[in-house]
């Protein structure tokens, strides 16, 4: 069977290395893909926003399969133009998308059907959200309404960090429309964690927890990126809060989006805040989440495809995922400057040594193939992934890993998985 994945960073680079180990595959192809996807993969040049086309090319080539990787072709109906051809494709269709495009959506149903989640307030006028801040008094958290590749959220100290925020969203439009309603919600203090489940609409299974590292400096200092890693399994999600998010979380959003119309399949990613022992939603996003994939994938023993096809034709229920024991970690090796402005071309030296190492893996984001070298094209430039028999092993392979790599201006946090060794995983 022909494959297609869209996208081209780190989580389709590893969606392409763990699809291509099931006999299902047969040829491979990313749109657009990255430098070291290309060694998996056929990269064919296209934008995924264009959905029609990519459909269309889909179609002409006879792809028996389509992943989508980034939300926003699923928030542009990728897989209701796919859909209407009779093509498999694996994600949530626009409507069920809204649950990532929109927090307005996502709060509203959360609140509707009693699914734990911070309170808030929803304003469409910069000068009414002020006032209400003003008048609150405390820290919140300020969140633009549609997609901001992860940087939309802000979590303000004080009224006057609060009202920057609102500035920045709504009147600066840095944004642009998905800055047309802000969300002032109340701050949550506790540990986030990440919580993954494949769902066809009526079961859902969920992966191994895992918890993501946002701030770009050690400690959790600094501005929010897209991620700066990962490790699997997140020990702050026992075995009996995985059962709890299931049971008040998970089946519930699945079963509330099916009354509402939006009939959800795919894989459905909560952000969560364990606040007091309890879990609440901070955020879902609607497809598989980046740095996570990189240490969830490497974990997961289980037919990929399998599952998806599993999904695709609501039989999920036949699936039982296998995992392999122990721990993954994946470090994000980022350019000079990110999450702000950052230089491109920089040569990239040691991915030979790394690749080499036992237990390490190396999935490309930001990268080009020119001339036989890997040059940086992006903010995040490559995940290096170490497994492990526990955490501690893994946290060595994975640093092992990125010792070996350089490039120029090359920054990278130095306590990835630090958090989950006081659970003793």
């Amino acid at each position: 069977m022909k494959i297609l994945i869209i996208g081209g960073g780190g989580r389709e680079d590893a969606l392409a290395w763990k699809i291509s180990q099931s006999p299902l595959a047969d040829r491979i192809y990313c749109m657009p893909g990255n430098g070291g996807i290309g060694q998996i993969a056929e990269c064919v040049p296209g934008d995924p926003g264009k959905v029609a086309e990519v459909a269309e090319w889909a179609e002409k080539q006879g792809i028996g399969l389509t992943v989508v990787g980034p939300e926003l072709p699923l928030t542009q109906g990728i897989v209701d133009e796919f859909s209407r051809r009779g093509m498999d494709i694996f994600g949530p269709n626009r409507a069920a998308a809204q649950i990532e495009g929109s927090k307005v959506f996502m709060k509203q149903l959360l609140k509707k059907y009693g699914i734990p989640t911070a309170d808030f307030r929803i304003f469409d006028d910069p000068g009414q959200a002020k006032t209400y801040i003003s008048g609150s008094g405390s820290s919140c958290v300020v969140k633009a309404d549609g997609l901001a590749a992860g940087k939309g959220v802000y979590v303000c100290q004080d009224t006057a960090e609060a009202n920057e925020a609102v500035t920045d969203i709504m009147e600066r439009r840095i944004f642009g429309e998905a800055g047309d309603h802000v969300i002032v919600e109340e701050c949550l203090v506790g540990e986030e964690a990440s919580f993954l489940a494949f769902t066809d609409g009526q079961t859902v299974i969920p992966m191994i927890a895992s918890q993501d590292h946002k701030r770009i400096y050690d400690g959790d200092r600094g501005p929010n990126t897209g991620g700066m890693g990962a490790y699997s399994p997140a020990g702050l999600v026992t075995p009996e809060m995985a059962q709890h998010i299931i049971a008040e979380i998970m089946q519930p959003t699945v079963r509330a989006m099916a009354q509402e119309g939006c009939p959800y399949k795919g894989v459905l990613y909560a952000g969560l805040m364990i606040c007091h022992g309890k879990p609440y939603v901070l955020e879902f996003n609607a497809r598989f989440g980046d740095p996570e994939t990189q240490s969830i994938l490497p974990l997961l023993e289980t037919d990929l495809v399998e599952v998806m096809q599993a999904v695709i034709h609501k039989r999920l229920s036949q699936v039982q995922l296998e995992w392999r024991k122990g721990a993954a970690v994946c470090i994000v090796l980022a350019s000079g400057g990110y999450p702000g402005d950052y230089q491109k071309g920089k040569l990239i030296s040691g991915l030979d040594q790394a690749q080499g190492l036992k237990d390490v893996l190396v999935f490309h984001a930001g990268t080009v193939r020119k001339d036989g070298n890997y040059l940086t094209s992006g903010g995040r430039v490559l995940g290096v992934v170490g497994r492990g028999d526990d955490l501690p092993k893994a946290i060595s392979a994975a640093y092992a890993g990125a010792g070996q790599i350089c490039f120029e201006d090359m920054h990278y946090r130095r306590d990835i998985g630090q958090k989950g060794l006081k659970y003793g995983n």
